[in-house]
């Protein structure tokens, strides 16, 4: 599959680039040599292979849950500004 310069300068005012005419003409050649070696994946005989959704066996990284003590509410409110019956009192942010 090759990718003409029409394409790549389509492409580059869709993303709004001006590109000059060197520009251009190297991103074309670039352009249509990742598209030819990736036409090479096609060659690959992949009949029995299963699909994965990882190349590696990904396995869950996070620790156990554990209960451990927690702050006390009088603590955690002691710097607070303004409390009101055990709890953070901030301004209102709706009407």
């Amino acid at each position: 599959m090759a990718i003409s310069r029409k394409e790549v300068e389509h492409v580059a005012e869709l993303a709004r680039l001006n590109l000059t005419e060197e520009e251009a003409e190297l991103y074309t050649k670039q352009l249509d040599a990742i598209l030819e070696f990736a036409q090479k994946l096609n060659e690959l005989d992949t009949e029995n292979v299963k699909p994965t959704s990882h190349a590696f066996d990904v396995k869950n990284v996070l620790r156990e849950d554990e209960v451990r003590k927690s702050v006390e509410r009088e603590e955690a409110l002691r710097n607070a500004p303004d409390t009101e019956d055990g709890q953070f009192k901030v301004p209102p942010v709706m009407e």
